[in-house]
């Protein structure tokens, strides 16, 4: 792959706040970006160099955004493949909506990474209220019911503690489904990775990624002793289904640590909330090194600026502590411009370096 000079144009399909922080990342670099999204609002259009607002399934606008870009990449997974695929025939999309397939089916995520030797949680292909029940009896309970498409942030889920709540699961579910064995574990972690187009790869530091209501609230590094001893493995395995992939750019597996090892829970094929710290606490931060490999540029350091990094997300009305965090010495606040706060909703987040 030939780099990219500076000054050519990085499209971004997506316009919420990974686009937004990527587009940071690639005009320190001396790239123009250009943001196709059909929101109303896109916070992203705040930092890139132009906007299209429009559907992702309108061909004249696809033909239009290829032509201008020179490059096009994607802040999010959620998006229909079928326009990711018919751009990818006429401009260089990364990653490529191979990855982005795999991402969006949770069935077909966690057979992939099984083949692979990874280490999903138990689970079950539920298509109907008769093949829960089927699929209970094979996983048993607790358990927790996902869709098998669309689901982040907790959303798109239900917790059956016991075959009693089956009912409840389905209505709140419904449809296409995986029903998952309840894991025991320590703590949960990511393994935030980048590949370039020549294969190399580098990988960050995993951070213990704390959730509050589903939602990842806090992410911490260097992570406790129980992560540390499964960052091997867990990064290992990232880089196989890199690999797999063919994948270009960054790739985000999250794990849990059980004591018989890390546990697969489910990949982005994009730049991720955990890795947020990175761009006070790394070197090189995962947006910067995703413009790289998408760019064909070497891949940047990943290595620590500090002695351990803290990332906290604001999420709803948390947003307005933004005087008293802007007053905190060391603070390093990101704020993503939404102009509606809602509960569950990811308005910034600010990061804490703790230096040697």
């Amino acid at each position: 792959m030939t780099a990219l000079p500076p000054g050519s144009t990085i499209g971004i399909l997506g316009g919420g706040q990974l686009g937004r922080m990527i587009a940071s990342a690639a005009a320190q670099l001396g790239y123009r970006t250009h943001v196709l999204a059909p929101d109303r609002e896109s916070v992203a259009a705040q930092t890139a160099s132009s906007l299209t607002r429009a559907d992702y399934h309108n061909r004249v606008v696809l033909a239009d955004f290829a032509a201008q870009c020179d490059v096009v990449t994607y802040e999010f997974e959620n998006i229909a493949a079928e326009p990711v695929e018919w751009l990818a025939e006429r401009v260089p999309v990364h990653p490529s909506p191979v990855s982005l397939r795999v991402a969006q089916d949770r069935l077909a995520e966690k057979a992939f990474v099984a083949d692979l030797g990874g280490t999903p949680a138990r689970w079950a292909a539920v298509g109907t209220r008769a093949a829960l029940d089927a699929a209970i009896e094979q996983i048993g309970t607790p358990a927790v019911l996902k869709t098998t498409r669309m689901g982040y942030d907790g959303k798109g889920q239900a917790r059956l503690g016991t075959p009693a709540d089956a009912d409840e699961a389905w209505a709140a579910v419904g449809g296409a489904a995986v029903l998952e064995a309840f894991v025991t574990f320590s703590h949960e972690f990511s393994i935030v990775l980048v590949r370039g187009a020549d294969g190399t790869m580098v990988s960050y530091p995993p951070p213990w990624n704390e959730h509050a209501d589903g939602i990842l609230a806090r992410s911490t590094v260097p992570a406790p002793p129980p992560i540390a001893a499964h960052w091997t493995e867990a990064a290992a395995l990232t880089g196989r289904i890199a690999d797999a992939l063919n994948h270009v750019g960054v790739l985000t597996c999250e794990f849990f640590a059980t004591a018989e090892g890390p546990v697969f829970n489910e990949m982005a094929p994009r730049v991720h909330n955990s890795g947020h710290w990175t761009i006070e606490g790394s070197v090189t931060s995962q947006f910067e090194n995703h413009v790289r490999a998408i760019c064909g540029l070497p891949l940047g350091d990943t290595g620590l600026t500090g002695a351990g990094v803290t990332m906290e997300n604001l999420i709803g009305d948390e947003v307005d502590r933004w005087p008293d965090l802007l007053a905190e010495a060391g603070a390093h606040v990101h704020l993503y411009g939404k102009r509606e706060v809602r509960a569950g909703r990811k308005m910034g987040h600010v990061t804490r370096v703790t230096r040697r």
